[in-house]
């Protein structure tokens, strides 16, 4: 297992950089059969280094991506004083979803019997207090996951859900299976808090070769459109489904993540903003402290002055 600890500064903005020292490690599959309790995935892990007790966020990548594509975004979360988990959910992998909806579940079983001895001993989960997040495919496994109720696939239960630019196949009627959005207003029956973050080119074709990596009628709206309150709903002006993303991201799928969807002049200023709006979102429905979030709302207090221009802010509560 490989480590990278980063020293932090100590800045309330949650768009800054966290209080929290961080370390990431990645587990990669080899590795995990010399792991007293090997989770069931190759994992990268974002924790604060000090000591404490945190909550958790298990975070699922999107459509052929790898994990290690969001560590900025994870180490970021993670500075702010969260437990961030993403498992490598596949490498290869066709339309149907299902075995990532199930190996989510299996990760996150995992977690009460074996997260503890893979973070530094200091550092403690709370598992009273997990959330839910993917971006893209890994959005729709997210949902899909969250609104599975019998038989149910998890032992630990969510306590939010948050999806970044989730995307639930190629056009309206030809989603990916298994469907999860229904087209009936305020259908999804979650029980928990949730947030849609949405792009604003990512229905944007970006070369006639290739659909939107985020098409009208299976984007954020829809997946928004189906939510009950309390529900969040940011789209970000100008900015692309993949500026979530590390600013390098190597490889082969690396490079072709700056060539297949249309794309913002960087992904620094996307990227800071969902990575903050997900911690304001955790401390407000996982810590009780919702000032971060209504700022970003109002564009007032901390959040004056957002990295973004937002197109659309929408609550439900």
């Amino acid at each position: 297992m490989s480590s990278l600890t980063c020293s932090t500064t100590v800045n309330s903005n949650v768009f800054e950089t966290g209080k929290y020292p961080t370390v990431v490690q990645k587990v990669e599959a080899e590795e995990t059969r010399i792991i007293p309790v090997p989770p069931p995935k190759p994992l990268l892990i974002a924790t604060p280094s000090e000591e404490g007790k945190f909550p958790v966020l298990v975070f699922s990548h999107g459509y052929l991506l790898y994990n290690s594509f969001y560590s900025q975004l994870l180490q970021h979360v993670a500075s702010h004083g969260f437990i961030v988990i993403a498992p490598q959910l596949y490498t290869v992998a066709g339309p149907n979803s299902s075995d990532e909806i199930k190996s989510t579940a299996e990760v996150t079983n995992w977690l009460s019997k074996g997260l503890e001895t893979l973070l530094p001993p200091q550092v403690k989960p709370d598992l009273t207090k997990v959330a839910l997040a993917g971006h893209s495919r890994g959005g729709k496994t997210s949902f899909a996951l969250a609104l599975s109720k019998e038989p149910r696939l998890t032992t630990l239960k969510f306590s939010a859900l948050i999806g970044i630019d989730p995307v639930d196949g190629m056009d309206k009627g030809k989603q990916t299976p298994p469907p999860v959005l229904t087209y009936v207003p305020r259908s999804f029956d979650l029980g928990m808090p949730v947030m849609v973050i949405g792009s604003g080119l990512g229905e944007v074709k970006r070369n006639p070769l290739f659909p939107p990596c985020a098409p009208r009628g299976v984007n954020h709206e829809d997946f928004f459109r189906e939510c009950r309150e309390p529900a969040w709903y940011f789209v970000v002006e100008d900015f692309g489904h993949l500026d979530v993303l590390d600013d390098e991201t190597k490889g082969f799928r690396g490079k072709a993540s700056y060539c297949l969807c249309k794309n913002g002049k960087s992904r620094e200023p996307m990227r800071k903003f969902v990575s903050g709006v997900v911690v304001a979102f955790m401390k407000a429905y996982l810590e009780g402290d919702l000032s971060g979030l209504v700022a970003i709302r109002d564009r007032g207090g901390g959040a004056k002055d957002l990295p973004v221009e937002l197109k659309t802010v929408e609550v439900l509560l």
